[in-house]
């Protein structure tokens, strides 16, 4: 009888990759959503900030105390190798320990039942990964590591300096996922707009653009988690100009205000950026996201008003809101002048409030519209609705459409890209009658 594992993939979706690379080395083994009754247990933990720190603590710790006797459990990721010495002394729930650098090797040390942390971070290169979640989406990681220094984020100190892949391993990766039934990629990376730079190519997402055109079967793309420093006008353009790539821009800017944006060491000020948002906003259909921290060391109450008036004006269609997380080994984190928690959650809360009617005001202008779409199953807000994707939206981030009606001769097929009516919306979600196929 072959073994039970269980995996949990917690963070972004970087780490999803990373957890279907290892799955593809685990394909011998039987995979069960029931912890209690798988032999192996993996938690893929993120540790980027606090609650996260906090969530995989609790995964870990949680599926230790419901697991059987004999099985093993395996930490794995961000947050094992950030705080790798720490937590192998201290967690003796964990019977295996490893990093960043080892996904491709998770069979050797499950046989060898060795806790291993290779230096070099991991960065996928032609090993057979099992998709997850979808059988027509696929995420593709674009690098692993980050050259920028932002005075919040702790990633470099434990994932690195910028690594980008070859880009022909990329669409070799793309055309063997294209043959398999996939035809919608979502490019990742911590700085996607940086992808070639650490081999002397400014324009390296321009080359996989123009590269990925090439490949026969991809419909659908999109690229996220652009830096403002990095992404230039010439590839708005480009993304414009594509017949595959949505105008889809998720470019977490974290502030507008000028002196906030120097103390945050984010390498644009608010011209630059404002330059570079517009550009995005004047493209047809385009799709903007971006990310704000409320509360960063020194953010008078000044500047988090000139960052909320703007996140009301601007016209983004979707925001997220960040409390500061004071993580140590930034510069951020030797700041004076650190913001109350009370007033922390108090910008967040107002903040919050502008990104639900941020979100609300961007879903009513699709009303009346028509959209592609691709219908993912059965919703799980009632049994005679369909849960949907519009096809220029991120997966799992920008919302469901629920399909209540359809026009077809037919019965609506998942993971088919269809032609829908938006008719209204209801709540944070659309309604749509499918027209035809796409």
């Amino acid at each position: 009888m072959s073994k039970k594992l269980h995996i949990v993939s917690l963070g972004c979706t970087k780490n999803l990759v990373d957890t279907e690379v290892m799955l593809g080395r685990l394909k011998d083994f039987e995979m069960t959503d029931a912890s209690d009754e798988a032999d192996v247990i993996i938690v893929n933990t993120c540790g980027f900030i606090d609650a996260a720190k906090q969530e995989s603590l609790n995964t870990v710790l949680n599926l230790d105390a419901g697991r059987k006797k004999d099985s093993v459990l395996v930490m794995a990721g961000c947050l094992s190798e950030r705080y790798k010495e720490e937590l192998s002394k201290e967690l003796k729930e964990v019977d295996i320990f490893t990093g960043v650098g080892d996904y491709d090797k998770i069979d050797e040390l499950l046989a060898a039942k060795q806790s291993r942390f290779t230096p070099e971070v991991y960065l996928i290169d032609g090993e057979q990964r099992v998709v997850t979640g979808s059988t027509y989406h696929a995420y593709i990681k674009l690098s692993e590591g980050c050259n920028q220094q932002c005075s919040f984020c702790a990633i470099p100190s434990f994932k690195g300096k910028l690594h980008s892949r070859d880009l022909e391993s990329i669409a070799r990766e793309v055309e063997t996922l294209v043959a398999k039934g996939y035809y919608d990629f979502s490019f990742v990376s911590q700085d996607s707009s940086s992808y070639l730079r650490d081999q002397n190519i400014s324009d390296g997402l321009i080359h996989l653009i123009k590269r990925i055109e090439l490949i026969d079967g991809v419909k659908s793309a999109r690229i996220l988690y652009l830096y403002p420093s990095t992404t230039t006008l010439k590839l708005i353009k480009t993304i414009g100009d594509s017949r595959v790539f949505h105008n889809y821009f998720d470019m977490p800017i974290q502030h507008i205000n000028d002196d906030m944006l120097r103390i945050m060491k984010r390498g644009f000020g608010k011209a630059k950026t404002l330059e570079l948002l517009n550009a995005m906003k004047a493209l047809p259909n385009a799709f903007i996201r971006t990310s704000f921290i409320v509360g960063h060391p020194k953010e008078s109450d000044e500047m988090f008003e000139e960052m909320a008036e703007f996140a009301a004006s601007f016209g983004f269609d979707r925001l997220n809101v960040f409390s500061y997380s004071d993580e140590e080994g930034t510069t951020a984190h030797e700041m004076s002048d650190k913001i109350p928690t009370k007033i922390i959650n108090s910008r967040a809360k107002k903040l919050g409030k502008i990104a639900s009617t941020i979100e609300e005001t961007s879903l009513a202008k699709l009303v009346g519209t028509e959209v592609l779409l691709v219908i993912d199953g059965e919703s799980e807000e009632h049994e005679f609705l369909l849960s949907a994707r519009a096809l220029g939206w991120a997966p799992d981030v920008d919302g469901e459409i629920y399909i209540n009606d359809h026009e077809m001769d037919e019965d609506l097929q998942y993971g088919v890209m269809y032609r829908a009516r938006i008719t209204e919306v209801a709540g944070k979600n659309l309604l749509a009658t499918v027209k035809a196929h796409a």
